[in-house]
Order: structure tokens, then C-alpha cells, then sequence
């Protein structure tokens, strides 16, 4: 197979900043079923895109020029692209170039062949986006915080890139990235890169916006957002965007920012992308957040006013190492990214709240994957293992709750084996030897073996990798971390469930995870009589935290608690995330006539709010 190393890919490109050396070769490239790409004959390197955005018709409008490095007697480039209107296809010559559309695939959407000429490393491609791209969410003013402007924002994982962008859409093909966005006067555009521009210049019809990512990124990491927005530096190189009526409640909750990033470098070695900035988004975005590099979108539902929710901050911040640095080669080794992730995510909040917080995190995760295995099938369930066959599949299928907590359950599980500072010398290494580049199960599994095990037999069958990966289920033996305040609130739980009235449950001072973990630990059947003392003395119904809320609100659904109705219908309707869509929906669904009608009454005012991302979950869920 032809192979390009990120430094080769860096050396073609024009400006592109030096990656930086590593010692360990690139892993071999492994075949992306999600992608009709074949880069062994040309791979995109850099993409250039100059887009203006319609409002009106919801179209983005432009082109985007293709770097190519291309292997000796190839032909032919094969780019992803699903639901663009391609114009036009030339050379950097501007000489028309032969190219046709293939079938399309319900998921992958179609491949655009160009034929290259002997010489042609460079492709134009003139193109719009359709209205209903699945990466883009067009939203009117009203369904902004401010109320006044429209809001555009994308998201790109896990294959919906090519729904904007027509490139080779796989995350083993990084790519480095350039951008021209022309937007109405009045808006600001934002992306996951340097901001060259960040007024803006004037050009007919509104602002031109440019930006730079001179590091090779996956392509699902390409990331936009239009809007009114508004910045606040929170440190030197820390900052949050949002719209004017959030920006004090996002900076408040944002706050410690800076020391997140000091407090990763401390553990895993230099952040090397420059700026880390947030993005905090309408309500409809699908996620909790998303790590774009240098701007990580986020969702609303964080800012509960007290910071207990930052941890979805940390998480994305993590990802600037695992994912965005050493990437997921194909969407089948997910956890690679997600795994290391919530691990990191966890030594972040330990470093900066503390070890009790640290466990609570890390015990709801636990509880988290139990739930997660139960609902893929139990212990034996396909879906529960790390590396997943997707074959025929989309690959937003695998993106379950198995490869965040599994996946930071085994890396604990080679902590405790090895010790906290033999562990993270490895991983430190890790990030250095294979940063800017693609990674496979298989080949960091080698990798481990090499540089960690180093032939230790005793310490190969101790950790039982083959089985945590390629089987299904947790293996014997893996056990939750120990919280010392879950323990006092199982009591306080249990102590309500024979009997003790609400009003005596001492929760004074509680944190968002002690109120998450006493709500899990009640009786999955209450009597009515028994919630409704629990919501007047708590005011659940009311919570203004959208984990505490959530977590009453699947308790309430479970118990046909109608009382809980107008809440839960405010919050399927405000808020678009999936992590908490998912399982109401479900349940309501569950829950025979009574619910059915309900999740259906709610879903038909709340779908045309919501990111294609949920709807593609929640339509099958509704029906």
C-alpha cells in the first residue's frame, strides 16, 4: 500500500507550520469502510475552502480547492460527498477536468471521481450545499438566545463533513485546512482554526471572514459557526463565544479555563494547538460538546451556575491529545478516542476539584456503562465490545456510552496494574511518538506491548487486553471506583425508600453529582404520593441543572408522574442534546398509550428545533 507520512503530507504543503518528529513510525493505513476514498492513489493533504452563506435559501455557495499528493501512475481522485450540487470540477489552471458522480448510498452518500492528468495536483471543485445538509443546522433569530439574528452552526461527525465540504471524509486522511466565509453584515463567523480576520473585511454582500489550520486534522474536526456573537477573554490564550446574552453566564461558568489547560499540560505535555477557546452554542446543538480544535462547541445545558457541570468542559479539552492529536484511523476504533478521553477528562477534574469529585465522575460512568450494556443486549452483546464491527452500518451506531467508559475503565484497569507514574510516562510518550497522526486498535495495542508490557508475561495476563477489546462485555474482575460520599447518599436513598420523609433527607451542600447519584439510587417504582414529597421538597420539577433535571425527569417518566409533565415538556423542546432526548423518548415510548402520545405531541413541535444528528436517533425511536 502507497503511504504518506504526516510529514510528507506537511512537506507538500505551501505554509503548512512543521509537525512536529516522531521516533515510531506511522501506523500502516488502515481501509475505511465509511469513506469511497482510495488514498494509495491520491490523498487530499489541504483543503481550501471560499463559501458565502444564504440565509435564505440555507445553502452554502463556493468552492473548495484540493491538494493532492498523488501516488506514481495514479489517475484518478476519489472524494466523499453526499447531497452537494457539484458545478464544476478544474485544475489549478483553471482547465476543465473529467468527473463523474456515482450511486448513492443511503449512508455514505456518493463518491465524485476526477480524473487527474499527468502533472495535476491541485482540483477547484464549484459547489453548493443543499438546505437540508445533515451537517449544517440553519436556525431562525427565534430560535437564538438574542432573538434577533440567524444562527448557522456544523457538525461534522461522524461522516457528515461531506454534506459541506466535498474532500475525502475519513479520519485517517488528515488534512490541513484554509477558509474564506462570506457572511450578511451584522454576523460573525467562527471555526475550528486560526482567525486571520476576526472582524472581518468588507466585501459586497456582508464580511469576509479567513482562517488557518496549519496542522493536519481529520476532516470531522472542520468546523463552522455563523452568528451574533460576541468574545471574552478568560486568559492568555483561553476565551469563550457565545451571544451577547450568554456571555456573562458562559465566562462565569468558564472561569477556570485556563488552569484546565495547565492542568493537562502538566499531566500529558504541551498544548500544541495554539489557542483554546469555546464556543457555547444555541440549545439545538446535538452534543454536549464537540472538540474542534482551538474553538470546542459547546452545548448550553453546562451552564447550571455553579460549575458543576465543566467536566464536559475538560472532556473536550482532553480530546486536543486523544483525538485530535493521535486520531481514531477508522470510526471502528471510536474508543481510542472516546476511551482515552473520559480517562483524561477524569485526571483533569481530579487535578483541579480534587480526588472525592474525581471518584463521583467516575463512579456515575461506571453506573453509566452497566446501563449502556444492558440496553445493547447484556454482557454478551456485540456492541459492547471496544473495537466494533460497522459494516453496513453508520457509523453514529457505534457511538454508544461503550467507548467512553469501557474504554477509560481499561485504561484505569492498566493504571492500577502498572502504577499512576509508569502509566502516565507511557501515555505521555504515546501522545509524542504518534501526534498528528491516525491510529488503530490493533497497532496501539503493539504499541503498548512494546513500550508498557515490554514482555512482562505476568503483567500481559493480568490485564487481559484481547478480552477488554475484542470481546464483549467487562471482564472479570473490574470494579467501579469507590466514592466515600455515594456511600452516604445510597444511605440517605435507601433511608427514604422505607419510609423517611423528603424533608428530613439532610442535602444541604450537595453537589450535581451526589443529587445525580441519590435520584439513580431510588426505588425504579415510587407511588405518586411518594414523588410528589420528593418534588416539593427538592423543587425537581423546577431545576434549572440539566443533569439533575434529566436525571428526575427519566425517574418521573419511568413512574407516569404527571405532574412532572409540563417540565418534562419544556425541557424536550428547549434543549436538543441526544444524551438526554435519547432516553426520555424512550421511555415515554415504554410507558404504552399514555406515553406514546406524549413523546409524539412533544416531538412534532420539537423535531424542525432539533439537529439532524438527533432526529436520525429520535425518528426511530418515535416512529
Amino acid at each position: 500500500m502507497y503511504r504518506f507520512s504526516a510529514l510528507a503530507l506537511c512537506a507538500a504543503i505551501v505554509g503548512c507550520a512543521p509537525v512536529p518528529d516522531v521516533t515510531a513510525p506511522a501506523p500502516a493505513m488502515a481501509r475505511d469502510i465509511h469513506s469511497f476514498a482510495r488514498p494509495e492513489e491520491a490523498r487530499v493533504s489541504h483543503v481550501a475552502i471560499d463559501l458565502r452563506a444564504d440565509f435564505a435559501q440555507k445553502r452554502l455557495d463556493g468552492t473548495a480547492t484540493l491538494d493532492v499528493v498523488v501516488a506514481p501512475d495514479a489517475q484518478r481522485l476519489i472524494v466523499d460527498t453526499r447531497g452537494l450540487e457539484i458545478q464544476r470540477v478544474s485544475s489549478a489552471g483553471h482547465s476543465a477536468l473529467r468527473w463523474t458522480l456515482g450511486e448513492a448510498d443511503p449512508v455514505l452518500g456518493r463518491p465524485l471521481t476526477i480524473q487527474l492528468p499527468t502533472g495535476v495536483r491541485r482540483v477547484e471543485i464549484a459547489y453548493r450545499t443543499a438546505p437540508d445538509a445533515a451537517a449544517l443546522q440553519w436556525l431562525a433569530p427565534e430560535q437564538t438566545a438574542g432573538k434577533r439574528q440567524p444562527y448557522l452552526f456544523s457538525q461534522g461527525q461522524a461522516i457528515l463533513t461531506r454534506t459541506w465540504i466535498p474532500t475525502q471524509d475519513s479520519p485517517g486522511i488528515r488534512q490541513t485546512y484554509a477558509a474564506t466565509i462570506v457572511v450578511p453584515e451584522g454576523l460573525r463567523a467562527v471555526m475550528s482554526a486560526e482567525m486571520l480576520t476576526p472582524e472581518g473585511e468588507p466585501v459586497p454582500g456582508g464580511r469576509a471572514f479567513r482562517f488557518r489550520m496549519d496542522r493536519p486534522i481529520p476532516p470531522y474536526l472542520i468546523a463552522l459557526a455563523v452568528g451574533d456573537l460576541v468574545f471574552r477573554p478568560l486568559g492568555p490564550r483561553t476565551g469563550v463565544y457565545t451571544e451577547p446574552e450568554v456571555l456573562d453566564r458562559a465566562a462565569n461558568e468558564l472561569a477556570d479555563l485556563e488552569q484546565m489547560v495547565e492542568a493537562a499540560e502538566r499531566l500529558y505535555g504541551q498544548y500544541r494547538w495554539g489557542r483554546y477557546d469555546v464556543l457555547v452554542l444555541p440549545p439545538s446543538f446535538p452534543f454536549g460538546g464537540m472538540e474542534n480544535p482551538r474553538l470546542t462547541f459547546a452545548t448550553p445545558t453546562i451552564l447550571a451556575g455553579d460549575r458543576s457541570l465543566v467536566s464536559l468542559i475538560a472532556h473536550e479539552l482532553a480530546h486536543s491529545w486523544s483525538g485530535n492529536l493521535v486520531t481514531n484511523a477508522t470510526w471502528s476504533d471510536f474508543w481510542l478516542n472516546e476511551g482515552f478521553t473520559t480517562y483524561f477528562e477524569n485526571r483533569i477534574m481530579e487535578a483541579l476539584y480534587g480526588s472525592e469529585r474525581a471518584a463521583m465522575l467516575a463512579n456515575l460512568g461506571w453506573q453509566t456503562l452497566q446501563a449502556a450494556i444492558a440496553e445493547l443486549g447484556g454482557p454478551a452483546g456485540a456492541d459492547t465490545r471496544l473495537h466494533l464491527d460497522l459494516g453496513g452500518r453508520d457509523p453514529d451506531q457505534g457511538m454508544t456510552e461503550i467507548p467512553y467508559e469501557k474504554g477509560a475503565a481499561l485504561l484505569r484497569t492498566i493504571e492500577q496494574a502498572v502504577g499512576r507514574e509508569r502509566w502516565d510516562a507511557y501515555l505521555r510518550s504515546y501522545f509524542d511518538r504518534y501526534a498528528f497522526q491516525p491510529m488503530t486498535t490493533q497497532a496501539f495495542l503493539s504499541d503498548l506491548r512494546s513500550n508498557l508490557i515490554r514482555g512482562d508475561v505476568a503483567l500481559e495476563q493480568r490485564l487481559q487486553l484481547e478480552e477488554w477489546v475484542y470481546r464483549p462485555g467487562v471482564p472479570t474482575g473490574a470494579t467501579p471506583v469507590p466514592s466515600s460520599a455515594f456511600q452516604r447518599v445510597e444511605a440517605l436513598a435507601a433511608a427514604f425508600a422505607s419510609g423517611t420523609p423528603a424533608a428530613r433527607i439532610p442535602t444541604q451542600g450537595w453537589s450535581t453529582q451526589e443529587w445525580q447519584h441519590f435520584i439513580g439510587s431510588l426505588p425504579m417504582t415510587l407511588p405518586t404520593a411518594r414523588l410528589a414529597e420528593l418534588d416539593a421538597a427538592f423543587r425537581l420539577s423546577e431545576q434549572g441543572n440539566s443533569e439533575i433535571l434529566f436525571a428526575w425527569l427519566e425517574l418521573a417518566v419511568r413512574n407516569r408522574y404527571e405532574p412532572a409533565t409540563p417540565a418534562l415538556e419544556r425541557f424536550l423542546t428547549s434543549q436538543g442534546r441526544r444524551k438526554f432526548l435519547t432516553p426520555l423518548y424512550t421511555g415515554l415510548m415504554a410507558q404504552g398509550e399514555w406515553g406514546q402520545a406524549l413523546a409524539r405531541s412533544i416531538y412534532a413541535a420539537a423535531r424542525p428545533t432539533y439537529h439532524s444528528v438527533s432526529t436520525g436517533t429520535i425518528d426511530a425511536i418515535v416512529k
